[in-house]
């Protein structure tokens, strides 16, 4: 269903903020540092409580005003894009949930309306099973607290948020549950790594976090599930927001790349040509369309994911399968228009300090988020095929 209640995405975004935005990206890339002055801009705007309701002091968006923001937003500067849109995928999990009756993030939509900043402590190196195991240990106490001890990467907005979301593995009985909460930063055992020196997405500085017996009280522990893959909403509503707005990180690049792929050559002049513009050679006017191409198709595939989500349409089986394409077809034709819009713009954008340099590094990032192209076609396979079967079993 529509949402015929929210602030429009341009009168938050507006095009002045947006060009401050995207001229200091690359000074934020150069010295790897956090984009502190966007965010500040950002906080003020109200953009991390957009999609709180309005008597929340939010700007009651749904999924379709997020993904057209986090879009707008990364066709300006990616890594501000990607290092606030771990808060945003909390503030879209709990809108999800609470649009389907289930009220157990409400904490979090009260939290971010006080001005808290979220981020998500979730991926582990080695751990290819994301939300279905961990391999950070969470220890109940009499109390029915837990403490956790693990190493969680890319943490994005690292130096900035002020709650976490985390979850580990505890053995009770005969019983292992993932048990997910959230810490405070100012909380003992909660230590920021500060290893983020990467090729791309720099000042999204994601960096590391070790939690050494980081305690977690009752009433911010919300969920206990079982080990391996279910159907609890929880997962659903972080799967579907994660991958949806990581996802619109992505488009944006894509937006931004076929932009750049279309203006270049009109100011480029062939001298084999008589001084005519690129733009006229049938060649790069190919590559410009296949750029073109990109574009529209994954606006049409963010416009329908969005507005499904909205709409909570049961697809069924089929939503984790969608979920999955949608990420890993954004990053594959972000890397593709990227490419494309290099070819078609000449050789000084291979020069350090370009803008296309700079994306041609920070969309490598699509690479590695959940879920990966592994993950992604192993999901696919068993929503077509089934699981892998022994012998024994076929």
């Amino acid at each position: 269903m529509t949402n015929h209640n929210e602030v429009p995405v341009t009168s938050v975004l507006t095009p002045d903020l947006l060009a401050r935005i995207r001229e200091r990206a690359a000074g934020y890339d150069s010295a790897n540092v956090f984009p502190t002055e966007d965010f500040e801009e950002l906080v003020a705007a109200g953009y991390l409580k957009a999609m709180l309701p309005r008597d929340l002091g939010g700007f009651n968006w749904g999924m379709r005003q997020a993904v057209e923001a986090q879009r707008l937003l990364a066709a300006h500067a990616p890594a501000t894009a990607l290092a606030v849109n771990m808060h945003l995928v909390w503030t879209g999990v709990a809108r999800l949930l609470a649009e389907r009756g289930d009220n157990r993030l409400a904490m979090v939509q009260e939290w971010v309306s006080d001005g808290e900043v979220m981020a998500f402590g979730i991926s582990e190196a080695g751990n290819d099973s994301v939300l279905f195991d961990s391999m950070t240990t969470a220890q109940l106490a009499d109390d029915c607290s837990y403490s956790f001890t693990g190493l969680k990467i890319f943490t994005s907005l690292a130096p900035a948020w002020t709650k976490l979301g985390i979850f580990g593995k505890s053995t009770e009985g005969d019983q292992q549950l993932l048990v997910h909460g959230f810490v405070d930063r100012s909380d003992p055992g909660v230590e920021t790594i500060e290893n983020w020196d990467t090729l791309g997405m720099r000042a999204s500085q994601s960096h590391s976090t070790r939690l050494n017996g980081a305690r977690v009280s009752a009433g911010r522990i919300h969920s206990k599930l079982p080990v391996g893959p279910n159907a609890d909403p929880l997962i659903f509503g972080i799967f579907a927001s994660f991958l949806t707005l990581t996802a619109s990180v992505y488009v944006g690049i894509v937006d931004r790349a076929t932009e750049i792929a279309s203006e270049t050559p009109r100011r480029r002049r062939s001298l084999s040509q008589g001084g005519a513009t690129y733009s006229n050679d049938p060649t790069i006017r190919w590559q410009i369309a296949d750029a073109g191409m990109l574009k529209l198709a994954l606006d049409a595939h963010a416009r329908t994911i969005a507005g499904d989500l909205d709409d909570r349409v049961d697809h069924g089986a089929s939503w984790f399968p969608r979920l999955v394409t949608f990420r890993t077809d954004a990053g594959n034709k972000a890397r593709e228009a990227v490419q494309l819009a290099l070819q078609v713009s000449g050789g000084g954008q291979y020069y350090r300090g370009t803008e296309l340099e700079r994306l041609y590094r920070d969309v490598l990032a699509s690479l590695y988020h959940p879920s990966d192209a592994e993950s992604a076609h192993n999901t696919l396979a068993n929503w077509l095929v089934g699981p892998i079967q022994t012998a024994n079993e076929s």
